[in-house]
């Protein structure tokens, strides 16, 4: 095959060359061998081509070179011929990448391949530490059950979303990236001088989001401590410190004693969300804001909790959206309601 052999101290200047006109044969690999360098090309050049292109103390030659490896485009390119072509296609095709971290769900008729695939999904994205999910999130402080699959057994990160850092335990803390959209949605509807509570803040994603944009405050609150801790590793990660004020304990009980009305109150605790509405509307000023979310095939259900609690307030229904699927048929709905 037909290369330039360049003196090793040159290679990378012929190199860019070469690439600006095309020349570089991509489907080889470039050879290094003693002081010179072998750069596979896509046709043959004579001194002239070579005096117009401006090289020098270059010579062709004819020589062996490799093929390049391409790397797979899919965490199912990964796999073929590893895996059953039927199986592959059992994997789920979406998982969550958290900073250095990916999550993957499983089959459990893939139980026997799950190393394999969580390396596969290593390769793939390029992170350091795979996980399974291993159970449903659960109890009041939103965790779930994770099973190291490949990479470092480290389940601390620090997730980038839209300017904003999240550090954050994967283990320990409920965070999920399928709801960046969604809280950018809410940071553009906030003005400045908002008074805003965060009913079920995990590690602070909206909290901060929002304090990075504007010029309010906001009440933070999670019953996990580890939620706790991290919310105010990501105040000072932000630098937003002055605008959130992170508050660890039941809502309900925290509500009461902060005695306050908010322009705005956040509700992403679509599990059980409704079971705190009265607490949020109670603490709600009139004409204030409501951003509530609940796991619904319809949305006729959580609209109707929020009037039927607000009852006589009077509501109006600013917006409604599917903001990811739960399960086939379920939502987690949004519901924004101006509360009067």
């Amino acid at each position: 095959m037909i290369g330039l052999k360049v003196p090793k101290n040159m290679a990378d200047t012929i190199r860019r060359i070469l690439l600006k006109n095309s020349l570089i044969n991509l489907e080889m690999k470039i050879r290094r061998s003693g002081d010179f360098v072998f750069i596979p090309i896509t046709e043959k050049l004579d001194d002239k081509n070579l005096k117009e292109l401006g090289l020098s103390d270059v010579e062709i030659v004819e020589t062996e070179f490799e093929m390049q490896k391409k790397a797979p485009k899919s965490l199912k390119g990964y796999l073929k011929g590893k895996i059953e072509e039927e199986k592959i296609d059992e994997i789920k095709k979406s998982f969550d990448i958290i900073g250095d971290i990916v999550i993957l769900e499983i089959p459990e008729d893939l139980e026997d391949e799950k190393y394999l695939i969580g390396e596969a999904a290593l390769k793939f994205t390029r992170r350091k530490a795979v996980y399974r999910k291993s159970s449903a999130i659960k109890g009041i402080i939103r965790t779930r059950e994770l099973e190291h699959l490949a990479g470092v057994d480290v389940s601390q990160t620090v997730h980038k979303e839209f300017g904003c850092k999240f550090m954050l335990d994967v283990k320990n803390v409920y965070f999920s990236p399928r709801l960046a959209t969604e809280r950018r949605r809410i940071v553009d509807q906030v003005k400045d001088g908002e008074t805003i509570i965060d009913m079920f803040a995990g590690v602070g994603p909206f909290s901060v989001a929002i304090a990075m944009k504007h010029e309010v405050d906001i009440y933070a609150v999670d019953i996990n401590p580890s939620a706790y801790y991290y919310t105010k590793k990501n105040i000072e990660l932000n630098k937003v410190q002055g605008k959130i004020k992170p508050i660890l304990g039941d809502v309900s009980e925290v509500l009461n004693d902060l005695n306050i009305e908010a322009d705005r109150i956040i509700m992403n605790l679509p599990g059980t969300a409704w079971h705190f509405l009265h607490n949020a509307i109670n603490s709600l000023k009139s004409g204030g804001i409501l951003h509530y979310y609940e796991f619904a095939s319809e949305y006729e259900k959580p609209i109707e909790r929020i009037i039927e609690t607000a009852y006589p307030r009077k509501v109006e229904i600013l917006n409604q959206r599917k903001v990811k699927s739960k399960s086939p048929g379920v939502w987690h709905m949004g519901i924004d309601a101006q509360i009067y």
